[in-house]
């Protein structure tokens, strides 16, 4: 039964909460991740700054986002520099959901690299990860670094068709679809119909929790 277990984790490159439970993640994935089957929907959090708004945390502009950031890298112990929302903030996350997509193509292991790299740069080096060349940029170091799994001409050819903007479209409406608007979000479901999720960061003790339970 516990190879039917399916993980689906609604995130997003500029979700601070998903940088901040990364180390959980990558955690449960090594203990369990031989039981499970994984994929990323990626929510597309920022369309833009004319169209964006969180009332929860009163955010409907960049400099309003540094805060949120504080507040995560304070709640949960993870450096976050914050500052990049004064400095150069990100006109959208969408470019960096649209990259995450197009390694996909190649791999679910070479959109989780792509996807590790594009947070660490933007939450701990402030780097703008709305700009296509800061992308680009991004995606040669993670081929310099495993050549074996990821070619960098492969994800130029997809970047530059619309396979990725496609994949992405779809993720977008999944999550829609599901009532999605937090992230992270982690769906669980087994061959039994039974289903959980969790929402927002949550401790590693409460991911093997439900875990466990679902594959009961």
């Amino acid at each position: 039964m516990a190879d039917q277990i399916k993980v689906t984790y609604y995130t997003d490159p500029l979700c601070c909460w998903s940088w901040a439970f990364e180390e959980n993640w990558k955690a449960f994935r090594r203990e369990f991740g031989h039981t499970f089957h994984w994929t990323y929907v990626m929510g597309g959090m920022i369309p833009d700054w004319h169209t964006y708004s969180d009332p929860i945390n009163s955010v409907s502009k960049p400099m309003q986002m540094g805060p949120v950031w504080m507040h995560a890298s304070q709640l949960t112990n993870q450096f976050i520099d914050y500052s990049i929302w004064h400095e150069d903030p990100p006109s959208s996350s969408y470019p960096a959901c649209i990259a995450v997509k197009c390694a996909s193509i190649q791999s679910t292991e070479c959109a989780d690299l792509l996807l590790h790299k594009i947070r660490k740069a933007v939450m701990t080096e402030k780097q703008n990860v709305s700009r296509k060349e800061v992308l680009l940029k991004l995606a040669e170091d993670i081929s310099n670094e495993h050549p074996e799994i990821f070619k960098i001409d492969q994800f130029k050819y997809d970047w530059q068709g619309d396979e990725g903007r496609k994949l992405f479209k779809a993720d977008v409406q999944q999550a829609a679809y599901q009532k999605i608007g937090r992230f992270p979000t982690l769906t669980f479901s087994n061959g039994k119909g039974k289903g959980l999720a969790i929402t927002g960061y949550r401790p590693y003790t409460e991911l093997i929790k439900v875990f466990r339970q679902i594959s009961t």
